[in-house]
Parts: structure tokens; C-alpha cells; sequence
């Protein structure tokens, strides 16, 4: 059977599409064009009712990481706000998370998946 075998592209609506690839380059290392380190990716539809993002968007962005405190370090050094929540983000079973919102509002989920 024929079938998607990965992420081709992810696109969304900017305000300022310069200000946002500049940011998302500085801060998260995402450029245009980006070559991707081969890992797991979650496709998962949510309940209409989730609470788990923002109920004013319809998706949140979610990148694997290879170094959750080190980024959060830089990202804070940077005076971005990062959320964390050890005591429910952070098990064996799903790794550990953080969260981060860009210049134009859209939640990001940064994912160190657990060690193999």
C-alpha cells in the first residue's frame, strides 16, 4: 500500500514571515529548508475540547530537542519565557516537555523523547 512516509513541510500564516523565520532560526536552530535528525513524530488529533493548547488555536507545534535544559538555558538567556511542568510533563514513558510561544502567538512544544 502506498503511504505518507514523513513530514514534508509545515506552513502556517505570519504577520511578519521575516521576523519569524529570523526567530525561529536564532532561537530554535529551524531554518527554511531544514534537514531533520531521523526520530519518532506524533501525528495525533486532539478533542475539540482539549485543553492541552490554547482552545483559540486549532494546532500547537511540537519539536524534539536534543538537550531540554541547555535550550531552555539559551532560550531564557534570550528573555524568552519558558513553561515547564516536571511534576506532569516529565515520565520515563513520554520523555520531557517544555513550552515556548513566538513572537506571533503560537505555542510551541519542545520534546527531549527518553533516552532509548
Amino acid at each position: 500500500m502506498a503511504k505518507a512516509v514523513g513530514i514534508g513541510g509545515v506552513f502556517f500564516r505570519a504577520r511578519d514571515t521575516k521576523i519569524l523565520e529570523a526567530w525561529y532560526e536564532t532561537h530554535l536552530g529551524i531554518s527554511g529548508f531544514w534537514n531533520q535528525e531521523a526520530g519518532p513524530t506524533v501525528f495525533a488529533p486532539f478533542k475539540a475540547d482539549t485543553d492541552y493548547f490554547p482552545a483559540d488555536r486549532q494546532t500547537m507545534l511540537n519539536f524534539r530537542v536534543d538537550d531540554l535544559d541547555g535550550l531552555i538555558a539559551q532560550l531564557a538567556a534570550a528573555g524568552i519565557a519558558v513553561e515547564t511542568r516536571p511534576e506532569e510533563w516529565d515520565t520515563a514513558e513520554t520523555g520531557r516537555f517544555g513550552r515556548i510561544i513566538d513572537p506571533e502567538g503560537n505555542h510551541i512544544e519542545l520534546w527531549q523523547p527518553p533516552s532509548a
